[in-house]
Formats: structure tokens, sequence, C-alpha cells
């Protein structure tokens, strides 16, 4: 199967064939003949599957037949809304890429910053617009959008937007969007609650399902290495210093702890950047395009901030902290090991991080290879790793009451006094 096979214009065909791309991804493959007949589409896809040109392509095309017939004042057809702000470039960079033989224009915008470019370039008039919820209802509310020519939409990352608060958001949006559109729903995940919203958003689509373990445990090498929390850095130093990385994304759990880390990196004059929520849009951007150019090798990023960051070629990923959810832990790998290259996935464990790490052998189904031999091993991890062993059965505990007579705290009985002798 080939792109021309799908039946894919002239003008997206060249350029994706100047991105080197000839085969699409098993999810390009299967939604992009769906969304070329005009169908609703409920796709369960991570990011990595190649998700944005499933729907980018389809989209660009039937915009492109369309302009070419009415040549019609540019009004907002299609819309993207996504959790995050790198994501969101991210989008807008894909059908900048997919649509520049096509005349499709396309926007980002997003919060954070100064309104006023983004208002410059919409009263210009654009095509397609990649916004997140918060900036999106602001300037619909300051009268700067109107969605009531929406033709194509598309909400992604379905999952992220309810943990981080958006459900509100993306009902008031759906709320202004007109009846006869076409749309697109993309989730990582499908509990109730995002199934619900489905419901909500589409008529009745076509279902594409793309399972991350099907692509994680063969792509990428695993690694787990049981350390201290307080010799957690010590390690990273070591590795960064010792084994051949090209390019690695550190990932922590915290802001905080990312700023730690590369705090701690600079004194062993190792240069790190972090990328995560506190950070202005500006510094963002500058951190995420130094990593993608090569000029900085280590960043560091939250869950949240991470979403977007689409490096080919990334060599390593290392969870500094293990994620307490294990899906989080099959996105975080997946993005290393991309288009058949290889790549490596290093874990480090504490002690209060066996739990995770149960839970996430447990999805993928396979135990992560333990490294023993580093200078910062942590002896008791191993041993710890093995299951434990049942609890004995507590021992009988009894307090004697003042008239006489005890509790039994096992069995939480009461024992009467027995009657004194009155012979």
């Amino acid at each position: 199967m080939t792109f021309k096979d799908l039946k894919i214009i002239e003008p997206i065909l060249r350029s994706v064939k100047e991105e080197g791309y000839t085969q699409p991804t098993p999810i390009q493959e299967q939604s992009i003949p769906i969304l070329l007949n005009g169908k609703d589409l409920l796709g369960c896809a991570q990011t990595g599957t190649g998700k944005t040109a499933a729907f980018a392509i389809p989209i660009l095309q039937h915009l492109h037949q369309d302009w070419q017939k009415s040549k019609h004042p540019r009004k907002i057809r299609a819309l993207i809304v996504t959790p995050t702000r790198e994501l969101a470039i991210q989008i807008g960079e894909s059908f900048s890429t997919y649509g520049k033989y096509t005349g499709i224009k396309n926007t980002v915008i997003f919060g954070g910053v100064n309104q006023n470019p983004q208002t410059n370039t919409l009263r210009q008039g654009v095509d397609v617009l990649v916004a997140t919820p918060g900036r999106l209802l602001d300037l619909i509310n300051q009268g700067f959008i109107t969605l009531k020519h929406i033709e194509y939409f598309v909400l992604d990352e379905a999952d992220h937007m309810l943990d981080m608060g958006f459900i509100h958001d993306i009902r008031r949006i759906i709320e202004q969007l007109p009846k006869k559109r076409q749309s697109l729903f993309f989730s990582a995940t499908m509990p109730p609650t995002i199934i619900k919203l489905s419901g909500n958003i589409l008529g009745h689509p076509e279902k594409v399902t793309i399972q991350p373990k099907q692509t994680t445990a063969e792509k990428v090498r695993q690694e787990i290495y049981f350390v201290t929390k307080k010799d957690k850095v010590k390690l990273l130093t070591h590795l960064l210093q010792t084994e051949q990385i090209d390019s690695v994304l550190v990932f922590s759990r915290t802001k905080h702890g990312a700023n730690k880390i590369v705090r701690l990196l600079e004194r062993s004059k190792i240069s790190a950047e972090a990328i995560h929520g506190n950070k202005s849009q500006v510094q963002r951007q500058k951190a995420l395009g130094n990593f993608k150019k090569g000029l900085t090798k280590v960043l560091i990023a939250t869950d949240i901030a991470a979403r977007g960051i689409d490096v080919d070629g990334m060599s390593h990923v290392i969870n500094y902290d293990l994620p307490n959810i294990p899906e989080t832990y099959v996105h975080r790998i997946g993005r290393t090991g991309r288009a058949g290259k290889s790549g490596l996935a290093i874990s480090f464990c504490d002690a209060e991080e066996r739990a995770y790490l149960r839970d996430i052998e447990k999805l993928i189904g396979q135990k992560v290879p333990i490294v023993t031999e580093h200078p910062f091993v942590d002896e008791s991890e191993e041993v710890k790793h093995k299951p434990a062993p049942k609890s004995p059965r507590p021992k009988k505990k009894t307090w004697s009451g003042k008239k006489g007579g005890s509790v039994d705290f096992r069995k939480k009985k009461w024992h009467k006094p027995r009657p004194k002798n009155q012979g």
C-alpha cells in the first residue's frame, strides 16, 4: 500500500514525497479512505502512530477541491482542538507541510502569549484553525472567531483534555458548531467518560483502533535501573557521560523536579533545558527548537508539556520518575524507536515506585530487563522486585478493662469477666 493507492491528490502527494514518506502507517491506511468518503471517525491511537497526517491529509484534500470550485473568501472551515500549545504547534506545522502546494492557509492559537499576532492573522483569513480550548473560547467571546462555517472538526488527545479539566470548555465549543459537519475524535484510551463525550460529538462513526502495546515493546529496547531516590541524578549524570546518547528526552513527574534536574546536571557541566507549564511560551518554543535542531541533546519534560514533541531519530527516553499511570509509560517510550529505527527506553525505579513498575509490566505483558551493573545499584530494590511473602497471621492482642474482661482486637470480640468464686 502506498499513499498514491489511497487516492490522494497530486499536490499533497508531492509534499508527502518530499518528506520522504512512501507508505502510510496503519492508522493512515485505515483512516484516510474513511475520511475522504466524508464519514465521522472514532480513533483510538496514541501520539507517534501518524494520526496527525491521518486527519490532516483528508481535510486538506477536501478543502483544496472545494476551494478550486468556489474561490470563496477564506473562512474557518476546519477546526482542530488539542490540549497543549506544543501539540497545537506540531499539528499546525503538519498542515503547513502537507498543504504547501494546496493554497490552504492555517494558523495556530494558544494562550500564554500576546493575542495580537494571532488576531491579525485571523483577520487576513484562514481555512484551518488549530487551537487550545481556553484561547479559542476567549477569542470567540471577543468576536474574533466564529464557528458557524466549520465543516470539519477534530478533537485530538481527548483523554488528556479531560485530565487537564477541559471538559466544560469542550462542551461549550461543541454547542457552537454547525450540526452538519464531519467530526473526528481521537483518544489514546477509551474510558466511559471518553465514550460518552464521543457520543455527543459523532454521528455514526467508523472506528479505527491502533493498540499502543502492539508497537511499544517490539520497537523499543527497555531497561530498568533500581536506584535510591537520592542517587537518581548521579545515575543520570553517569549515563549521560558514559553512554553514546545522541538525543534524550528525560521525563520528570513534576515541574519543580524538571527544573531541579537541569540545575544538578549543570553542576556536572551537562547542558540541558526544561519544558513544562510554568515556562513562558517563548521559553518552551526555544527549548523545543534547540532540541529539534540538535543544539540541546538533553530535554527534561513533564508529561503534559511533552505532548507534541515529535523528533525523528531520538535515540533515548529516560524515565527519571516512573509514571503512576501505566499507559503514560507506553506514550513516553513510544517517542523513541520511530520510523523503524532502534531506540532505548531507560527507567529509574526507587522503593516508592515498585507498584508503578508492576502495573507497567502487567500492561505491556512482559518483564522489563533489569540492569545490575552500574555504580549506584540499590541492592535492596533488586530483592524487593521479587513477589513479597504473605503477611503472617497477627497474634492475638488483648486489653484488660477496669471492670475485668478483655478485648480480642483480632476478632473484635468482648470477653466477659469470669464470675468470682463465691465459696
